[in-house]
């Protein structure tokens, strides 16, 4: 089977991503619906993710994918894989909360790698409930080529 692959598909793209570029704060409802499906899909079946009383660990990454960074909205997604991602709670997320978040650039190096240089860019996601208290604070490596 052959594949077509654009000219520049495996060229090094160059970046303009400061540290500290920043989302508009958007806020998030967590509905109880969102939070059981997410359950099912990772196969957790746990009491409290069916009543809503928490939700998933890794339910804030249903949140970060629609920040938009500024800097980072030009980046084509082919372009980049998502490297890691790490989540800091200071309480559960539950059904019910309504989650205000904003996603900012923390930290940007560019690295050698086996296929040539690569730009690692940390975004950082903070979300605070109603009350503005902290609730989580999540943080995920992008790797760009």
């Amino acid at each position: 089977m052959r594949f077509s692959v654009k000219r520049n598909s495996l060229w090094p793209v160059t970046l303009d991503v400061q540290a500290g570029d920043a989302s508009e704060p958007i806020t998030f409802d967590v509905e109880r619906g969102a939070v059981v499906r997410l359950a099912e899909a990772i196969g957790d079946d746990q009491a409290a993710y069916e009543e809503g009383t928490a939700a998933p660990p890794t339910f804030p990454t249903t949140f970060t994918f629609r920040l938009p960074v500024p800097s980072l909205r030009a980046l084509d997604p082919a372009r980049f894989i998502h490297g890691d991602q790490e989540y800091a709670y200071e309480r559960p997320l539950r059904a019910g909360d309504r989650i205000t978040c904003v996603a900012k650039v923390a930290d940007v190096t560019e690295k050698e790698t086996r296929l040539g240089t690569a730009t690692f860019a940390v975004i950082e996601t903070e979300g605070r409930d109603q009350a503005g208290e902290l609730v989580f604070t999540g943080r995920a490596t992008l790797i760009v080529r």
